[in-house]
């Protein structure tokens, strides 16, 4: 029997990374187990989890489902080497998840800054990867598109030093305001509707976010800005569906459509009034896309 969660020990640094398995590859008519591929779930920043809510259950019914922590999110402890946390050290934290549970080929499904942890992944292990849902995310500089501009990018430098001289002081003010009734009041100003997002399923996250280092958040967030894997997209032989949010503003779906152009026989669907939250927003029509996509791969090659 799998354990259905645990930590593998990260070769990078020897930091712990948190896994849960879901699902089975069991065969409803037969009761026995299935050679379907497992999928892996990649977060984005400052998320342990939230964004997959509605959609564990659908993608579980045939096939295993992999989350995991980032180091420093949620269940995976601050990183032992506080200068690790790129995108390259997350997806070979990803690779060390896999050796622990014995799994050599994966689908990945990434959302936000998990697009940038899969594609990256693939990149280094590129015989382990055989499929990609891409939501809500861009292979390349995302801050330089966030909100309509590259404030964001421009503003960080200022801001990590502002947060480096007091991190306590900002890590407790984080703590005491945003697992709040107001934070989510913002969140829906800035980015999502409530009709579609209800407080209930974004809480998850303003309180995981609260529990984050600051600065472990904005180094990782410079990384994430810096990071591009627009070079290998017209290299990528493996089946892909990209999903975008028609409303997003944080990663815009723009973004979207040029990976699907550059991503050779991808799919694309986007999402009438979806946002940066798609996937919990219309988790019907996300669920139901992926779900088919998934259905059209082949079985996994060496179960």
């Amino acid at each position: 029997m799998r354990p259905n969660h645990g930590y593998a020990i990260s070769t990078i640094d020897g930091t712990p990374i948190f896994y849960r398995v879901a699902g089975g590859n069991i065969d409803r008519s037969t009761g026995h187990e299935t050679d379907e591929l497992p999928v892996v779930l990649c977060d984005g920043i400052g998320c342990s989890g939230f964004i997959w809510k509605h959609l564990r259950e659908p993608l579980g019914r045939n096939r295993r489902v992999i989350s995991w922590h980032y180091r420093g999110h949620g269940r995976s402890p601050h990183p032992k080497d506080e200068s690790r946390v790129g995108i390259t050290d997350l997806a070979d934290d990803l690779a060390c998840v896999l050796d622990e549970l014995n799994i050599d080929e994966a689908i990945l499904i990434g959302h936000s800054m998990g697009v940038q942890v899969a594609l990256e992944f693939l990149r280094r292990h590129r015989y382990r990867c055989k499929g990609l849902v891409l939501m809500c995310g861009a292979a390349s500089e995302p801050l330089k598109t966030f909100k309509g501009s590259n404030i964001l990018e421009v503003a960080l430098p200022a801001l990590q030093r502002t947060i480096g001289k007091a991190p306590g002081i900002f890590r407790g003010l984080g703590r005491a305001l945003l697992p709040r009734d107001f934070a989510y009041r913002i969140g829906a100003k800035l980015e999502f509707e409530e009709e579609f997002l209800s407080k209930q399923d974004f809480m998850p996250y303003l309180k995981g976010l609260a529990q984050m280092d600051p600065i472990l958040f904005l180094a990782m967030l410079s990384d994430m800005g810096e990071h591009s894997c627009e070079d290998i997209l017209a290299d990528i032989r493996i089946p892909t569906l990209l999903i975008g949010g028609q409303l997003d503003t944080f990663t815009p779906a723009d973004r979207t459509r040029e990976m699907a152009l550059h991503i050779p026989g991808s799919e694309l669907c986007i999402v009438d009034k979806g946002t940066h939250s798609t996937p919990l927003e219309h988790p019907d029509v996300v669920g139901q896309v992926t779900c088919d996509f998934l259905a059209r791969l082949p079985a996994a090659i060496n179960p």
